[in-house]
């Protein structure tokens, strides 16, 4: 192999190491609850990142074994493939650029208003055709049954920093929290831990907004709201453990809101991978108009002696 193809070759592999982060952050994003709710949004990370798994494999063994039919379906292949990541890195941004979020005074946690988001979101994701589904699926997944365990005074629920969604511990999150809970004896240290590894509760669906007034009895049970007309959720806000708020537009918002935290890290990781692909890509044009010309040379001087 010449030069050129070598640096081709380490060129497309570290393309196809920059595939892996790519995966790694569709499969989180998949994986999050809210987003087993919402097909539409789950896989299109997964699939580009295994799409330029696939290709800068090609490139790789094309430019290892000089295979200029591999090597050029690799070149076009990349420039698509980074072509539709960009797009849907901007895409991302722009839907998730409105945050519908809204500090409450007196409480840790914030709380989440429908018009605040982007109105693809509000079309394609929480638009009643679509909201049926997901509200099934969101009481399936019994994402407000352990609020009455977590928090046992009121004032503990006021203050917490809840998330719009609840999010879901990892064992290794599990057993940070028992070796926190055994060193309680340090306050300080059990303070910490308790803040840093509480599991996060829903905002928009699991309670009623507070500018209803509702009194509070436990984190699902609130009773005999002070202002009724301060928001339209107040009126369907229900006890039901299956219904609760979720036909609430601030449990619409809330899933919005989620999905919207949710897509800013994982743009973080995309944008990194996509700067290294392009960057990659535009040295592997060279290399291989470079491979070219040697391969011409050598030809060249082949015919001549």
């Amino acid at each position: 192999m010449g030069l050129s193809n070598n640096i081709t070759a380490v060129l497309n592999f570290i393309a196809l190491l920059c595939s892996i982060p790519i995966i790694a952050a569709g499969i989180w994003l998949a994986s999050k609850p809210d987003n087993e709710c919402i097909h539409l949004l789950r896989w299109p990370v997964v699939i580009l990142g295994f799409l330029i798994l696939a290709v800068s494999l090609c490139g790789f063994l094309g430019a290892y074994w000089y295979k200029e039919t591999l090597l050029a379906f690799y070149l076009c292949c990349m420039a698509i493939l980074i072509a539709l990541l960009l797009i849907l890195l901007i895409f991302a941004f722009v839907v998730t650029r409105s945050d519908g979020s809204y500090d409450v005074p007196g409480r840790g946690y914030k709380e989440y208003r429908l018009d605040g988001f982007s109105s693809w979101l509000k079309n394609h994701v929480v638009d009643s055709k679509s909201w049926n589904k997901i509200r099934g699926c969101l009481v399936d997944t019994n994402v407000c049954a352990k609020l009455t365990q977590e928090y046992v005074t009121s004032d503990q629920f006021f203050m917490a920093h809840i998330s719009p969604l609840q999010a879901c511990l990892s064992s290794a999150l599990i057993a940070i929290i028992h070796i926190c809970l055994i060193a309680k004896s340090e306050r300080k240290l059990f303070l910490y831990c308790y803040s840093k590894f509480l599991v996060t509760v829903e905002s928009g669906c699991c309670k009623p907004p507070t500018a209803c007034g509702y009194n509070y009895v436990n984190p699902t049970l609130w009773l005999n709201p002070v202002n009724p007309t301060a928001d339209p959720d107040c009126f369907l806000w229900n006890n039901d453990q299956n219904q609760l708020c979720y036909n609430c537009n601030s449990c619409k918002a809330g899933l919005l809101g989620n999905l919207r935290r949710e897509w800013r890290k994982a743009n973080i990781i995309l944008i990194v991978a996509v700067v290294v692909l392009i960057w990659v890509y535009v040295i592997a044009c060279s290399a291989f108009k470079n491979a070219q010309t040697e391969d011409l040379f050598r030809k060249y001087k082949q015919g001549w002696a």
